[in-house]
């Protein structure tokens, strides 16, 4: 393994540098733009036990900081994903991890057992969707509902299991105890904070408006996620992967100052579908010209 390698409780990545659910498809999409391969781990788009349509209402909607976004989890389903999506990532030699959704704990179980089946080395489980009617984030603001679920799939999944917690609590620090006592090897955080788009226009004298709830997401969410990934490295003894805003070399150290032992780029890959391989080069050459050994040294120096 090279300078920028990271072992993540067991699971051993090439570079820290991933991209976040939600943002890159399920890899192909962005092959025109880099190499995606050079990437440390591409997280797919949510999978479910049965495809989705997502919403029917406006997806999208950009803010002064960032984005909104309401897709309702559109994805093809466990049994495609295994069928056309994984030979295609394998194939073009992409290390990923897959994202998991559902309504109800058997669901996730469900879609688990097949990826424990189907030798699928990573998951992440969503626990904490805002655009989704039932499931998801009713299970990440709880710690109970949440160790129940993490359990239960815990159970019947012998990868990586990455659990990706919300902002949108009162106490993070819960969230993340019980995902590690249920047998997560890692959290994830953040996942989008709850928000709101009013456009509004003045036509023939009335007011039109326009209205996008979701997740806010970009640049405007990272002092929420640095504060979320220190508060969280106080309280468990697993991996956490910094998520919120990350655009540029110093986002990321900033989340291994905090505490974060890898990093996803989210938002940012839809205005520069570049930024997360350029991450990976700036990292190394960053490593190597203040005369560092390692990955972890320049951690360590971060924290101390």
């Amino acid at each position: 393994m090279g300078k920028l390698s990271v072992n993540l409780n067991g699971f051993e990545l090439k570079n820290p540098i991933m991209t976040a659910s939600g943002t890159y498809g399920y890899a192909s999409e962005y092959n025109d733009f880099i190499d995606v391969s050079n990437l440390g781990a591409v997280v797919t788009k949510a999978i479910s036990l049965h495809p989705r349509a997502g919403n029917k209402h406006i997806r999208i909607t950009e803010t002064r900081a960032g984005m909104i976004n309401s897709i309702g989890l559109e994805n093809v389903g466990i049994d495609k994903f295994l069928e056309v999506k994984v030979p295609e990532l394998n194939e073009n030699n992409i290390d990923y991890i897959m994202n998991v959704a559902g309504s109800t704990i058997d669901e996730y179980v469900q879609v688990a057992k097949k990826c424990d089946e189907n030798n699928i080395k990573a998951i992440e489980l969503n626990v904490s969707c805002p655009n989704v009617k039932s499931g998801c984030l009713e299970f990440g603001t709880d710690e109970n509902s949440l160790y129940e679920l993490v359990s239960a799939v815990r159970a019947v999944y012998n990868g990586f299991l990455i659990v990706k917690l919300t902002p949108n609590v009162t106490s993070i620090e819960k969230l993340g105890i019980a995902a590690e006592k249920a047998g997560a090897n890692a959290v994830s955080a953040i996942n989008t904070l709850k928000g709101m788009s009013i456009k509004i226009e003045r036509v023939s004298g009335k007011f039109i408006k326009t209205i996008v709830q979701g997740g806010y997401s970009g640049i405007g969410i990272k002092p929420v996620a640095i504060g979320a990934v220190s508060r969280l490295s106080k309280v468990i003894n697993i991996p956490i992967i910094g998520i919120g805003g990350i655009e540029t070399l110093d986002d990321v150290l900033e989340f291994f100052a905090a505490g974060a032992e890898a990093v996803q780029v989210g938002t940012a890959n839809f205005t520069h579908p570049e930024t997360a391989e350029k991450l990976v080069k700036e990292l190394e050459e960053y490593i190597t010209k203040n005369g560092f050994e390692s990955l972890d040294e320049l951690k360590k120096e971060l924290r101390a």
